[in-house]
């Protein structure tokens, strides 16, 4: 599967404020995050180095370039970019194959923005690979278009992502709400000038103008975010 552009005509909540829907994957509505940090430790550990875990903050939430790079630096790992890339994601792919845990609030909300026609999108930094393995799980039926880190020139923290999926579902970005986990996620929505609601993974995220923060997927439902929507617009 590719990230798709819908032709027009495209499901839209019509007379709302709030015209669509942008969900992060890892860690918003799958429960991979600490996946990707155990396949990273895995990964150098056979190249005879071992993680510092205050680095998983830093790694955490952006496109695997940058963490992937960051940890050959941080270890002088004897490996490239690119061969790493490959070991990691065959690794994620390993431990989702086994089981992949849905956040708490996840199949509801998703149910609830498909039973309601919100045009929704799956944006994430994670490879078309990795993404397109997901979506089997999630339902490809949740979602009117996919975005991947792979296929866009700059990902998270970047707006790139998220103005594409707007663009995609013909909706303005100003009314989209957005739901992310890391501060990668948040800073990319934001700069696209989305409405933020952040649910807090791994690291600590603090409220702000057109940011939300709440603790768990299970506080955010349709009522919820079309409230957000009519309070700033």
């Amino acid at each position: 599967m590719t990230s798709t552009v819908p032709a027009l005509g495209t499901r839209t909540a019509e007379g709302s404020a709030l015209q669509a829907v942008l969900l992060d994957m890892d860690g918003t509505l799958v429960d991979t995050e600490g996946f990707w940090w155990d396949v990273e430790v895995e990964v150098f550990g056979g190249l005879g180095h071992a993680l510092d875990d205050s680095w998983r903050h830093v790694v955490v939430g952006g496109p695997m370039t940058r963490s992937a790079g960051f940890l050959i630096e941080a270890t002088g790992a004897d490996i490239t970019l690119a061969e790493l890339t490959v070991l990691l994601n065959n690794g994620f792919e390993d431990r989702i194959d086994r089981a992949l845990p849905l956040m708490p609030g996840a199949a509801r909300l998703l149910a609830e923005l498909y039973e309601h026609e919100i045009p929704t999108a799956l944006v994430s930094a994670s490879h078309r690979r990795i993404i397109d393995r997901v979506l089997t799980f999630l339902g490809p039926q949740h979602f009117a278009l996919s975005i991947a880190g792979d296929e866009v020139s700059r990902t998270k923290p970047y707006p790139d992502p998220y103005l594409l999926a707007a663009a995609g579902l013909g909706v303005d970005p100003a009314r989209c709400a957005v739901v992310e986990d890391t501060a990668t996620g948040v800073a990319a929505a934001e700069a696209a000038g989305c409405q933020v609601v952040a649910v807090p993974s791994v690291a600590p995220i603090a409220p702000a103008t057109r940011r939300t923060v709440v603790t768990s997927l299970e506080q955010v439902d349709l009522a919820f975010l079309h409230s957000l929507m009519t309070e700033m617009l």
